[in-house]
């Protein structure tokens, strides 16, 4: 390339880079040239073995400081794009390899640059598996009602004063990484809890600290499976279960929940070869059913003699309105084939997004090596503080006082829905947990559930539709009414408000 053609080639590419909208509107001169000769380098306009005048000469005929220009060409330099010869002056280098024209895949349409009017990128099978059905927000059990979301019983005061003790401290060990599971005397004091509070059999070695339970049943999945074998959920199912185990590539077998919990079929015991089983035992998650004595026997027994591991999510135990929370199937296992997960979001607030695995003792080392090589956990400050939150005694007592929080929620809620609508519904699973599952009778005969989740929708209620939440044919049409976060002297009108919308579908 002529010295000229050149120049007036810089001249028409700086004037390109200065409108450029992935910089500064203003970017400074030696941006500016740096991007005029990347430009037109990465675009063939200035070819490969190209040499360019001396700075000297670049900087009088572009109108630049000397500086302006060796700096631009210095960071060119270095990046590859232009080679230095000592002697001989700098060229371009060769910067794409000697390819023949490039065809597509077999079966593949030729990938489009993306922008406006280009078609998407093509995920894999997995991708488009999981982003094919609805987003996650349309399976979170939300509010009912609109506003602002409840955290009046959180102490938030106490809580930020627990943290700010260990900032002021400055422990430079708790900047680091979360090795070995995690903070050790949140690890003690966990499993404390657990073994008083849920009957898990544990020591602290065995409960890891987790982001919460999607990250623990990732690590089960892609420590315990492989690709292809099967797994039993429950259906209807938690819609995080279902993400995490399908993007592990496990094919999902659904179980029918009946009223003792997941209720597997004779077949299913006499044929079943999961690897891994989901379950929510103590508050089936959505129906809200308690796993029967005689069916957590029959799954234990099940799992130890096929092999196969039990995955117990114990989302929300703490919040049972009677009596003292039941214990864990954890607890009842005699061959180590549970692993035992919980977490702090439902006690405390959802962004805390720290949770707890208890894990077998022989699995530790790798479970262990997994938590660190996959996720590099951290959030030491986090934990300490929250050691701290367990051991004083704030969360025995924040718990007692959510207790009665929501079950004044809840009472206020189930009584305005059964004055209401009557025997046209049924409510299960009130006796705990953080919302209602609202069933309709035979007697509704068809209800087009997501319809009725539509129009509250629009009148700005939060309600989800169950039938969603099957993965085979839908058993039962119903609603699921979260209250947990709702402002206790906001839940009569708007449970009024949302029953007679109810009432109305029905008798359309």
């Amino acid at each position: 390339m002529r010295p000229l053609a050149l120049f007036e080639l810089l001249l028409t590419e700086l004037q390109r880079a200065e409108g450029e909208g992935d910089v500064s509107p203003a970017p400074p001169l030696n941006r500016r040239l740096y991007l005029s000769l990347r430009g037109a380098i990465l675009a063939g306009r200035i070819t490969a073995g190209v040499q360019l005048p001396s700075t000297r000469d670049l900087a009088r005929d572009l109108g630049l400081s000397r500086n302006t220009v060796m700096s631009a060409i210095n960071q060119l330099t270095a990046e590859g794009y232009l080679t230095a010869r000592q002697g001989s002056g700098t060229f371009v280098s060769e910067t794409l390899p000697e390819l023949g024209p490039l065809s597509p895949a077999r079966g593949r349409k030729p990938a489009q640059a993306q922008g406006a009017g280009a078609s998407p990128r093509e995920l894999s099978q997995r991708g488009q598996l999981l982003t094919a059905q609805s987003g996650s927000a349309d399976f979170e059990v939300q509010p009912f009602a609109p506003g602002e979301i409840e955290f009046a019983e959180f102490p938030i005061h106490l809580w930020q004063k627990l943290q700010a003790k260990y900032w002021r401290s400055l422990d430079r060990d708790l900047l680091d990484y979360g090795q070995e599971g995690g903070y050790m005397p949140l690890r003690e004091a966990i499993a404390g809890y657990l073994s008083l509070s849920r009957s898990v059999r544990v020591t602290p070695e065995q409960v890891l600290i987790t982001s919460g339970t999607q990250q623990s049943l990732d690590l089960a999945a892609r420590l315990l499976t492989d690709h292809g074998d099967e797994a039993w959920v429950e259906n209807p199912c938690y819609w995080g279960a279902r993400r995490a185990l399908q993007a592990a590539g496990l094919k999902l077998k659904p179980i029918e929940v009946d009223l003792e919990g997941m209720a597997p079929s004779a077949a299913d015991w006499q044929q079943g070869r999961p690897r891994l089983i989901y379950v929510t035992p103590s508050h089936q998650y959505p129906l809200g059913h308690v796993m029967s004595l005689q069916r957590r026997r029959a799954l234990l027994q099940f799992a130890a003699q096929q092999r196969c591991w039990i995955f117990e999510d114990d989302y929300d135990s703490e919040f049972r309105f009677g009596g003292r929370p039941y214990a864990s199937l954890q607890g009842l296992d005699d061959h180590a084939q549970v692993l035992y997960s919980g977490t702090f979001s439902k006690v405390m607030y959802p962004g805390i997004r720290l949770g707890y695995l208890v894990v077998p003792t022989d699995l530790l080392p790798a479970f262990n090596t997994g938590l660190y090589d996959l996720y590099r956990p951290g959030q030491l400050m986090l934990q300490a503080a929250l050691t701290d939150f367990i051991t004083e005694g704030h969360l025995g007592t924040l718990i007692r006082r959510l207790r009665v929080a929501y079950q004044a929620r809840r009472d206020e809620l189930a009584r305005r829905i059964q004055r209401c609508l009557g025997e046209r519904v049924q409510i299960s699973g009130q006796e705990s947990g953080l919302h209602l599952c609202l069933l309709f009778t035979p007697q509704c005969g068809e209800v087009d559930d997501e319809a009725i989740a539509r129009a509250a929708d629009a009148q700005g209620m939060t309600v989800r539709p169950l039938s969603r939440y099957y993965l085979s044919q839908p058993r039962q049409r119903g609603l699921i009414l979260g209250y947990a976060y709702v402002p206790t002297e906001r839940v009569p009108p708007w449970a009024q408000k949302l029953c007679l919308l109810i009432r109305d579908r029905l008798t359309d």
